[in-house]
């Protein structure tokens, strides 16, 4: 399952980004109730019984699949960054789907993936990058989540800044008002229209297309650092955002590698991470051996 980043800027929870940055599950069937194996990100703090995310997927999966597993194994690497703004739970919740799907015995279905996903996360943007993979716009028609996939362009790459402190996406949303002035909405809806165009055809335009006035400054008091490293960045003329909910900063633009390695490095107790889009979305295999690699270990 891929690290995923909403909104892009101006495209408040409809537009989500694949990145090419990985969680695993192992599924093995067989006996009653659940076992929970955790490494990397969340390791040592989430739950490791029924109510692990990723296992209520599974759950929720199989029931709207009308299949009875009675019992799992479950084993997570997990690389995506959790509370980042980098969609660690919309990868648990496709992820856990998906390996319904895989326990089934059935194929695919990516639109009932990300329709089921909504239902589990609330809100489309990110479940739908995870589950379709590229650039997705997704909405929500009769409380049903939907979503359309595009190709960005080739050379399209994503850079991001993660901090070590988490912001949960309830404290972040909370700060956002119930009314914005009209100015503000009509702006955003010109940018997250060109945006669409900045990253399927022409990334020229992509520090235009990326100006939001509807949410990131709403956060600055929960990710003071998140908005001066965005301020800064676009200052140099950088396509930067907020990733998600924050507080990771994202940068897009179509660099070549040695552009890429030319980029500010990360300030003080951050991380930066070069990423490819990733084109794919969640992926399933089943019967791998033990002990047998992925495609997308690193």
């Amino acid at each position: 399952m891929p690290a995923t980043s909403a909104n892009l800027g101006p495209g408040f929870d409809a537009f989500g980004l694949a990145l090419g940055l990985y969680d695993e599950l192992t599924v093995i069937p067989g006996g009653s109730g659940v076992s929970v194996e955790v490494t990397g990100a969340g390791a040592g703090e989430v739950a490791l019984d029924e109510s692990h995310l990723v296992v209520r997927a599974v759950r929720a999966g199989l029931s709207a699949l009308g299949v009875d597993v009675p019992g799992f194994v479950l084993r997570c690497t997990n690389r995506v960054p959790h509370g980042r703004g980098l969609g660690s739970s919309s990868a648990a919740i496709v992820g856990g789907i998906a390996a319904a799907y895989g326990l089934a015995g059935a194929e695919l279905d990516r639109e009932h993936v990300v329709a089921l996903a909504n239902e589990l996360e609330g809100h489309p943007d990110n479940v739908a990058a995870a589950a379709l993979g590229g650039f997705t716009t997704a909405w929500v028609d009769g409380g049903v989540g939907k979503a359309v996939r595009t190709d960005p362009v080739a050379e399209l790459r994503a850079t991001v800044y993660v901090p070590e402190v988490k912001v949960l996406t309830k404290q972040a949303r909370g700060l956002l008002p119930d009314v914005v002035p009209h100015a503000d909405a009509a702006a955003n809806a010109g940018r997250a229209a060109l945006l669409v165009t900045a990253i399927t055809s022409q990334p020229g335009l992509l520090m235009t297309a990326t100006e939001d006035r509807l949410h990131q400054e709403y956060r600055e008091p929960v990710m003071p650092e998140t908005l001066a490293l965005v301020h800064k960045l676009r200052g140099s003329g950088l396509a930067a955002v907020v990733s998600g909910a924050g507080p990771t900063v994202l940068v897009l633009d179509a660099l070549s590698g040695k552009e890429i390695a030319a980029l500010p490095v990360a300030p003080d107790g951050w991380t930066r991470h070069d990423l490819a889009i990733d084109p794919a979305g969640v992926q399933v295999w089943s019967g791998v051996a033990d002990g047998e690699s992925s495609p997308w270990a690193e």
